[in-house]
């Protein structure tokens, strides 16, 4: 038994399906929404990617990250399913690690239009380095735009002990 019916699940094809292939490169047409039972409540609904991998579009290295994507939706939300598939096409995507969540979050903006979202980004080190590149969007005209200001603000406040990277 399901608590959407069938209308509602018109137009999802990637969850249940066997058939889905993986692009190898940047695909946001795999991007998938479906709408949000609950519009009028302010929630957030938080994705941790611990695979996320993309090139340096230089050298054409592996780069590696665990990406957080946290939103607070609208109408609409995004099918998990598809988000995974789309985060898999940056596997031979050759973009810097900054310009890959900013891309990630607008692509779910363009989907979703969400009240709130943000994208942070835990890449592992090369060259010694690593590099944490957060990114958010509220949106304008509501109190979510400010919401997105103290959060840019304030998001590293109480950094982590990084011990494992």
């Amino acid at each position: 038994m399901t608590g959407r019916n069938e209308n509602e699940l018109t137009g999802l094809s990637h969850l249940g399906n066997q058939q889905v292939s993986y692009s190898m490169d940047y695909a946001p047409e795999v991007l998938e929404s479906f709408d949000n039972k609950h519009p009028d409540n302010d929630y957030f609904v938080k994705f941790n990617c611990p695979e996320f991998t993309s090139l340096c579009p230089i050298t054409g290295q592996p780069d590696f990250a665990t990406i957080y994507i946290s939103y607070v939706p609208g109408e609409k939300m995004v099918e998990s399913k598809s988000l995974k598939l789309y985060l898999f096409s940056f596997r031979n995507h050759g973009d810097f690690h900054e310009d890959c969540m900013n891309i990630i979050m607008k692509d779910l903006i363009k989907l979703m239009d969400p009240k709130y979202i943000e994208v942070w980004g835990k890449f592992t080190p090369r060259g010694g380095i690593s590099i944490d590149p957060y990114c958010n969007y509220g949106k304008p005209g509501t109190r979510w735009e400010d919401v997105a200001w103290n959060r840019l603000a304030n998001h590293d406040l109480y950094p982590e002990t990084i011990d494992n990277r």
